[in-house]
C-alpha cells in the first residue's frame, strides 16, 4: 500500500468509533473493533472504500476467555489490501448479527461456524446444517469438544482379529496387542 492510499483509508476508518489499526504489512491491515461496530465498518468498506469481496468468515474458540473472535477478511481488487476486522462475541448465549445484507456471500460462512461452533446468526437466511446432516452431538470445533469421550460414547469397541491376521501371528508377524490394553496405555 502506497502512503496516499495508507492515509486515505487511515482517515475514512477513523470514522468508526474505537477501532484499532495495525499495518501487518504493506497489503495487510488488521482492525480491531467492538461487535456493534463491525456492521457500519463493514458499510463503509463496502460503500466507500471498494472492498467489495468478503474473502472468509473465520471463528476462533477462546474458551478461557468464553469468548468468540470472528474475523472478516475483506479484499480491495482496486488496492490489492486485505483488510480483517476483528471482533468478539460472548460463547454464552452465542448469538450475534448476520452480515448477509451487506455481505452475501456471509450467509455460507456463518452456517458453517453457526454448524461448527454453535454460533447462532440472527437474520441470517438459513442456520441449517449442511455438511454434518447426520451428526447429533456438540458443535466439534470448540475447544470444550471432547472427541475421544464423543467416540467412548457413541461407539462400541470390538476385536477385529480376522483370520489372515492370526495365519500372520502364527508365522511370527503381526502385532499381538489387544485393543483393551491399547487403550489402558493411552
Amino acid at each position: 500500500m502506497n502512503s496516499a492510499q495508507s492515509q486515505s483509508l487511515n482517515v475514512l476508518l477513523q470514522e468508526i468509533e474505537g477501532i484499532q489499526l495495525t499495518h501487518q504489512n504493506q497489503r495487510r491491515l488488521r482492525a480491531d473493533i467492538s461487535a456493534d461496530a463491525l456492521p457500519a465498518l463493514l458499510a463503509l468498506l463496502r460503500g466507500r472504500a471498494g472492498y467489495v469481496h468478503l474473502s472468509a468468515i473465520s471463528c476462533v474458540d477462546w474458551i478461557e476467555d468464553d469468548q468468540f473472535e470472528l474475523v472478516y477478511h475483506l479484499w480491495s481488487y482496486e488496492t490489492s489490501i486485505l483488510i480483517s476486522a476483528h471482533i468478539r462475541v460472548a460463547r454464552d448465549p452465542g448469538i450475534y448479527l448476520s452480515v448477509f445484507d451487506i455481505y452475501t456471500p456471509a450467509a455460507f460462512f456463518e452456517r458453517d461456524i453457526h454448524e461448527m461452533f454453535g454460533l447462532y446468526f440472527e437474520g441470517s437466511p438459513d442456520m441449517s446444517k449442511f455438511i454434518l446432516t447426520e451428526w447429533d452431538g456438540p458443535p466439534p470445533m470448540r475447544k470444550d469438544f471432547d472427541s475421544e469421550q464423543w467416540v467412548m460414547d457413541n461407539f462400541t469397541w470390538q476385536d477385529y482379529h480376522p483370520d489372515w491376521l492370526k495365519q500372520i501371528e502364527q508365522q511370527g508377524g503381526g502385532v499381538v496387542k489387544s485393543a483393551d490394553s491399547s487403550r489402558k496405555s493411552s
